[in-house]
């Protein structure tokens, strides 16, 4: 007698992890993507005087962009070359990170 409890065979199986890869890739992978594409956007537009935060939570002003590193201003007297992927995101008029809007 067969139990009717079985686990569908090979077929189902794969129906059940091609389900689990589908969940995981909207869930998951897409949003990444996306926010992937959306940083480096915003390294590409970078410029002279742009207001950054690094990675690291180094606050400063783009003196100069190059192909891969950034020279980041963070006083008066003090320049620092960080690599371009090392950029954060922007930094508001008033020193803080711009609001994200909540959806």
């Amino acid at each position: 007698m067969e139990s009717a409890a079985g686990g569908g065979g090979p077929l189902g199986m794969m129906m059940m992890f091609a389900l689990i890869f589908g969940v995981f890739y909207f869930l998951v992978i897409m949003p990444a993507k996306k926010q992937q594409k959306k940083k480096e956007a915003m390294i590409g537009a970078l410029k002279k005087g742009d207001k950054v935060v690094t990675s690291g939570g180094i606050f400063g002003t783009v003196s100069a962009v190059e192909e891969q590193t950034v020279l980041l201003k963070i006083s008066e007297n003090t320049k620092i070359r960080i690599s371009k992927s090392a950029i954060g995101g922007p930094v508001g008029a008033d020193g803080a990170p711009p609001e994200s809007p909540q959806k």
